[in-house]
Protein backbone atom coordinates (compact mmCIF):
# COMPACT_ATOMS: atom_id res chain seq x y z
CA UNK A 1 0.00 0.00 0.00
CA UNK A 2 1.36 3.42 -0.84
CA UNK A 3 1.79 6.03 1.91
CA UNK A 4 -1.14 8.37 2.46
CA UNK A 5 -0.85 11.72 0.74
CA UNK A 6 0.30 14.43 3.07
CA UNK A 7 -1.23 17.93 2.85
CA UNK A 8 2.03 19.01 1.20
CA UNK A 9 1.52 16.66 -1.74
CA UNK A 10 -2.24 17.10 -2.26
CA UNK A 11 -3.15 19.63 -4.85
CA UNK A 12 -5.47 22.30 -3.60
CA UNK A 13 -7.81 24.54 -5.49
CA UNK A 14 -6.33 27.99 -5.13
CA UNK A 15 -8.79 30.83 -5.65
CA UNK A 16 -6.80 33.73 -7.02
CA UNK A 17 -8.08 37.27 -7.55
CA UNK A 18 -6.11 39.69 -9.64
CA UNK A 19 -6.21 43.43 -10.20
CA UNK A 20 -4.27 45.27 -12.86
CA UNK A 21 -4.01 48.62 -11.16
CA UNK A 22 -1.24 47.59 -8.78
CA UNK A 23 -3.52 47.71 -5.72
CA UNK A 24 -5.09 44.82 -3.88
CA UNK A 25 -8.84 44.36 -3.73
CA UNK A 26 -10.62 46.09 -0.89
CA UNK A 27 -11.53 43.71 1.90
CA UNK A 28 -15.21 44.62 1.66
CA UNK A 29 -15.22 43.03 -1.80
CA UNK A 30 -14.81 39.70 -0.01
CA UNK A 31 -17.62 40.18 2.49
CA UNK A 32 -20.62 37.93 3.07
CA UNK A 33 -19.76 35.29 0.56
CA UNK A 34 -19.07 37.81 -2.19
CA UNK A 35 -15.78 37.71 -4.02
CA UNK A 36 -14.37 40.00 -6.71
CA UNK A 37 -15.23 39.03 -10.28
CA UNK A 38 -11.65 38.47 -11.43
CA UNK A 39 -11.41 34.95 -10.04
CA UNK A 40 -8.90 32.45 -11.40
CA UNK A 41 -8.99 28.91 -10.13
CA UNK A 42 -5.65 27.17 -10.11
CA UNK A 43 -4.84 23.67 -8.96
CA UNK A 44 -1.55 23.89 -7.18
CA UNK A 45 0.41 22.69 -4.17
CA UNK A 46 1.27 24.21 -0.80
CA UNK A 47 4.91 24.28 -1.86
CA UNK A 48 4.18 26.23 -5.03
CA UNK A 49 6.52 29.19 -5.25
CA UNK A 50 5.54 32.74 -6.11
CA UNK A 51 7.56 32.33 -9.32
CA UNK A 52 5.47 29.30 -10.33
CA UNK A 53 2.24 31.10 -9.49
CA UNK A 54 3.43 34.08 -11.54
CA UNK A 55 3.90 31.88 -14.60
CA UNK A 56 0.42 30.34 -14.14
CA UNK A 57 -1.10 33.82 -14.08
CA UNK A 58 0.89 34.78 -17.18
CA UNK A 59 -0.61 31.82 -19.05
CA UNK A 60 -4.04 33.31 -18.45
CA UNK A 61 -3.16 36.97 -18.99
CA UNK A 62 -0.80 37.38 -21.94
CA UNK A 63 -0.46 41.10 -21.21
CA UNK A 64 1.19 40.21 -17.90
CA UNK A 65 4.07 38.55 -19.76
CA UNK A 66 5.67 41.88 -20.60
CA UNK A 67 9.11 42.23 -19.07
CA UNK A 68 8.95 44.37 -15.97
CA UNK A 69 5.34 43.55 -15.06
CA UNK A 70 5.17 43.58 -11.27
CA UNK A 71 3.14 41.02 -9.29
CA UNK A 72 2.40 41.74 -5.65
CA UNK A 73 1.03 38.74 -3.73
CA UNK A 74 -1.19 38.83 -0.67
CA UNK A 75 -3.07 36.20 1.27
CA UNK A 76 -6.70 37.06 2.08
CA UNK A 77 -7.92 35.16 5.12
CA UNK A 78 -10.79 35.20 7.57
CA UNK A 79 -10.01 36.85 10.83
CA UNK A 80 -10.92 34.59 13.70
CA UNK A 81 -10.95 37.45 16.18
CA UNK A 82 -13.41 39.63 14.32
CA UNK A 83 -15.74 39.17 11.37
CA UNK A 84 -14.48 39.84 7.89
CA UNK A 85 -11.31 39.29 5.96
CA UNK A 86 -7.76 40.47 6.44
CA UNK A 87 -5.05 40.82 3.86
CA UNK A 88 -1.39 39.99 4.41
CA UNK A 89 1.10 40.98 1.73
CA UNK A 90 3.63 38.20 1.32
CA UNK A 91 5.94 39.16 -1.51
CA UNK A 92 6.32 40.18 -5.11
CA UNK A 93 7.78 38.98 -8.39
CA UNK A 94 8.57 40.65 -11.68
CA UNK A 95 8.25 39.30 -15.22
CA UNK A 96 11.62 38.63 -16.78
CA UNK A 97 13.58 39.41 -13.65
CA UNK A 98 14.83 37.30 -10.77
CA UNK A 99 13.76 38.48 -7.36
CA UNK A 100 14.27 37.60 -3.71
CA UNK A 101 10.68 36.39 -3.29
CA UNK A 102 10.67 34.06 -6.34
CA UNK A 103 11.24 30.91 -4.30
CA UNK A 104 8.90 31.82 -1.43
CA UNK A 105 6.16 29.18 -1.03
CA UNK A 106 2.55 29.49 0.07
CA UNK A 107 3.28 27.12 2.92
CA UNK A 108 6.14 29.22 4.26
CA UNK A 109 3.68 32.13 4.52
CA UNK A 110 1.19 30.13 6.62
CA UNK A 111 -1.27 29.88 3.75
CA UNK A 112 -4.23 27.73 4.77
CA UNK A 113 -6.61 25.86 2.55
CA UNK A 114 -9.62 28.11 2.16
CA UNK A 115 -7.59 31.32 2.07
CA UNK A 116 -7.61 33.38 -1.12
CA UNK A 117 -4.66 34.77 -2.98
CA UNK A 118 -4.92 38.36 -4.18
CA UNK A 119 -2.40 39.42 -6.82
CA UNK A 120 -2.00 43.07 -7.68
CA UNK A 121 -0.48 43.27 -11.16
CA UNK A 122 1.23 46.45 -12.23
CA UNK A 123 2.12 47.01 -15.91
CA UNK A 124 5.83 47.67 -16.52
CA UNK A 125 5.50 51.35 -17.33
CA UNK A 126 3.72 52.16 -14.07
CA UNK A 127 5.67 51.94 -10.87
CA UNK A 128 3.73 50.10 -8.16
CA UNK A 129 2.21 52.48 -5.61
CA UNK A 130 4.40 52.75 -2.53
CA UNK A 131 3.30 50.17 -0.01
CA UNK A 132 1.79 51.53 3.20
CA UNK A 133 4.76 50.15 5.08
CA UNK A 134 8.12 50.02 3.42
CA UNK A 135 9.76 46.63 3.73
CA UNK A 136 13.48 46.57 4.30
CA UNK A 137 15.20 44.37 1.71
Amino acid sequence: PHPPLSPQTCPLLLRVFTTNNGRHHRMDEFSRGNVPSSELQIYTWMDATLKELTSLVKEVYPEARKKGTHFNFAIVFTDLKRPGYRVKEIGSTMSGRKGTDDSMTLQSQKFQIGDYLDIAITPPNRAPPPSSRMRPY
